[in-house]
This record gives structure tokens, sequence and C-alpha cells, in this order.
């Protein structure tokens, strides 16, 4: 009879272990957490040939706050092909924050968009990341005859790659647009 109730507490002890282990996850990594990065400056840096260079600014101090961004925008020269780059600021910490090394590192995960009109004729892409997708990053900007003309530039976060090029097909999350209204003379 003693025999019966050890055998029974064996086999209720191995069966409670059995559920409890059973019920466990075989993945004790934590998921990594990406948080969103805070931008506050878009400085776009446009190299000509003859080596004149030219800066468009959008800084945002308080983010989300009531004040708009601060837009700085120098003129362009017509019929001109400049080469772009664009740096992203995180510039709430002291020193700023670099943003564009993470856009780099993550550049599968990010891309940027070139929305044009008047007086700048085309964007064309000049980087890619390892898939052989466009990012943004670097870039070349080619203006026409003398005018007004906009550039909207837009990074989303986890595009679908490949896409058409246009906003509209990437999908994802806007980490930062803006719109600069530029004169081309």
């Amino acid at each position: 009879m003693k025999r019966n109730k050890t055998l029974k507490t064996v086999l209720a002890l191995s069966l409670m272990a059995s559920v409890m282990t059973s019920c466990s996850s075989d993945d004790d990594t934590p998921e990594v957490v990406n948080e969103e990065e805070i931008i506050t400056t878009m400085n776009v840096t446009l190299l000509s040939a003859d080596g004149s260079t030219i800066l468009l600014q959008s800084q945002d101090l308080d983010g989300d706050g009531p004040d708009a961004p601060v837009i700085t925008v120098e003129n362009l020269t017509a019929n001109t092909t400049y080469a772009g780059s664009i740096e992203l600021l995180n510039e709430t910490e002291t020193p700023a924050e670099d943003i564009t090394e993470e856009v780099s590192e993550e550049s599968n995960e990010h891309q940027f968009f070139f929305e044009v009109s008047g007086s700048i004729v085309s964007t064309t892409y000049s980087d890619e990341d390892s898939d052989g997708n466009p990012i943004g990053i670097s870039f070349v900007l080619v203006t026409g005859d003398s005018g007004d003309g906009t550039i909207q530039i837009t990074l989303r976060h986890e595009p679908t790659k490949p896409n058409d090029g246009t906003l509209a097909d990437a999908g994802g999350e806007t980490d930062i647009s803006q719109t600069f209204s530029v004169v081309v003379e």
C-alpha cells in the first residue's frame, strides 16, 4: 500500500513538472525595443560641380511643441546638378545626437522620398542598402530654368522595399517630413 502511495506521488510530481515545463517559453531572449528617434533638425547640403555649397535646414527644437520649425533656405543656381546629402540631428541632447548614423546602420528599415516641383527638375538616389534598394542619405538634385520650386523630403521607417519611389507605395511610418520652398536663379 505504501508502495502504491509512493508511486502515485512520483507520478503526480512528474505530471506537475511536465505541465510546468511545457508551458514555459523556450525563448528567454527579451524582444529588442527600438525606440522612435527624436529628430529636431534636418540639414540638406547641396554641392555643385563648381564647388559652391547650398544649405537647406529645418530646425524644430521644441519638437511637437507650439513653435513651428525654423526653415533656412539658400537660393539655387539654374540648370545645375548638385550632389546632395542629408544630416539628421537630435539637438535636445548635448552634444547633439547624429540620427543619420542610426538611419545608415538601419538602412534596410529606412528610405528618404523626394517630391519636387517647379524649377527643381529631378532627384535620384546615390546610395543603397545591403539589398540594393535606395536609401537617400546621398542623392543628386537637378535644377531647371530660373523660377520657384519645392523639394519635399520625407524619411520613412520600415517602408516596403522595393517600392516605386512614391510615398503611397512605400507604406511605413514617417520619421520626419519637410517641404523647402526654393528660388532657382
